[in-house]
């Protein structure tokens, strides 16, 4: 996977030396030669991963990792800090400071690149989540908190088969409050998993590496685990398996002997990380559901509907189908409006269950209808258009016992990719238009003189 690195370094020679090595493997590549300077280029260049010399005069790495993890804009950006300290409080120091990582120098290529592929993953993961924050900004609904710094009373399971050690590191997590379950049998550990109650596993790599990596990556295959955090316990001689776990979807490991204040930092991280992406997802499916969903027909409503479209055009291009029922207001006049609100509430089922997964229905105001649908050329949507027309006026909907019958006009519109969604949206008005005075309940293709001069539009397939 391609992505932006931002390498930051006093010295020129490493500088040049880990830009040639990234640019080798096809990564962006931006170069700051100081604290401040990569405080600026961040903010500028938004890199995917921050790659930090930690001794650096002036603003040392530590610094400019808190400033980085201390910013709403900058805090989901992973760091790795690249150090030829080997003390184990240097490293602690860093993961308090908020670095993801810890590189030693000279920097190993192999661990470079897993590790990069392995954040690479986490972050496209939660800039999914950024972007449906921001979408709810948008609309109107501030994000989420991030999450509390405790992480007492989050579940661990400790898959290890070397009793002694499960011991000593249940007592360190036990240090932050966490309920370590333990557990000597990988396959065992898959059924406790399952139920998805569990914030992280910490995986030791002494069992059999086999069943130790191929638990690793079905976790990583499941639905319900694959948002657990992995934590590998190794040796130093296992880098090879430590690499492979990494490609397989772990998050993180430690070497034995095993800093207890180093485990307990990573894990920290590890479960803080886990519990704000639960909680953006929560808090987000919530208010965006709010937001974008028409109470009476539980359909997306016109906001929801235009932004979609406005998306599909920019990658696709889209047909459009805009409904309207046919002398709604009559409906209301002679029966009520909640017998109106019946027959609305039937269309929408009639014509959601007409479409493909793939499409997104709205109600788009009053008694009208639009439909979306993504690459769709406009033959093909002229005869979605039609099913869907049959399939509201095919049984008369009851409302008050009554039986009343209901059809609807139909206006379509397909444009190219790079249309203007106002554009689509008015020619299939101007078809819909034409539906009407041509009788009612039929479907009607925009034509040329629909569309303002110079626009995008999918032409029929030819036959």
């Amino acid at each position: 996977m391609t992505a932006r690195i931002l390498v930051v370094d006093d010295i020129s020679a490493n500088l040049r030396l880990l830009e040639a090595k990234l640019l080798a493997e096809y990564y962006e590549v931006a170069l700051a030669a100081s604290g401040p300077e990569a405080l600026a280029a961040v903010q500028r260049w938004m890199p995917d991963v921050v790659l930090l010399d930690v001794m650096m005069p002036g603003m040392d790495g530590y610094e400019v990792c808190r400033r980085l993890k201390a910013q709403p804009g900058t805090a989901h950006i992973p760091v790795v800090m690249i150090t030829a300290l080997t003390d184990p409080a240097e490293r602690v120091r860093g993961l308090e400071a908020g670095a993801d990582d810890f590189l030693s120098k000279p920097v190993d290529d192999a661990t470079l690149f897993a590790r990069l592929r392995a954040l690479l993953r986490m972050k496209q993961v939660l800039d999914a989540w950024r972007l449906r924050a921001e979408t709810a900004r948008d609309l109107g609904f501030e994000p989420p908190p991030g999450p509390s710094p405790s992480v007492a009373g989050a579940r661990a399971l400790l898959v290890n088969e070397d009793a002694a050690e499960t011991e000593a590191l249940v007592g360190v997590l036990g240090a932050d409050g966490l309920e370590v379950q333990r557990c000597a049998d990988p396959a065992e550990a898959w059924d406790l998993l399952l139920d998805g109650a569990h914030d992280v596993v910490l995986l030791s790599l002494s069992l059999d590496a086999g069943d130790a990596l191929r638990l690793a990556s079905r976790l990583r295959a499941h639905a319900a685990t694959r948002d657990l955090p992995v934590l590998l316990v190794a040796d130093p001689g296992q880098k090879g398996l430590v690499l492979r776990g990494f490609d397989l979807g772990a998050n993180d490991h430690v070497l034995r002997p095993v800093d207890a204040n180093e485990l307990r930092a990573r894990v920290r991280n590890q479960i803080r990380r886990k519990r704000y992406q639960e909680r953006l997802r929560a808090d987000l499916d919530r208010s965006l559901e709010m937001a974008v969903t028409d109470p009476l027909t539980g359909l997306r409503n016109r906001r929801y509907v235009r932004r979609h479209l406005e998306g599909v055009l920019r990658n696709s291009g889209a047909a459009v189908l805009l409904i309207d029922v046919d002398r709604f207001k009559s409906v209301n006049d002679t029966y009520g409006h909640a017998a109106g609100d019946v027959v609305l509430r039937e269309v929408a089922e009639r014509v959601r269950g007409h479409l493909r997964a793939a499409d997104v229905v709205a109600r788009y105001g009053g008694e009208e209808f639009l439909v979306v649908m993504s690459g769709a050329q406009a033959e093909d949507a002229q005869l979605v258009a039609e099913r869907l027309r049959g399939a509201i006026a095919a049984v008369p909907v009851t409302a008050d016992g009554q039986a009343l019958n209901v059809t609807a006009s139909v206006g379509v519109a397909a444009g190219e990719i790079g249309a203007q969604s106002d554009d689509v949206v008015s020619a299939a008005d101007a078809a819909l238009y034409r539906a009407k005075n041509n009788g009612r309940n039929r479907v009607e293709l925009a034509e040329p003189r629909d569309w303002p001069p110079g626009t995008q539009q999918r032409r029929p397939a030819a036959r």
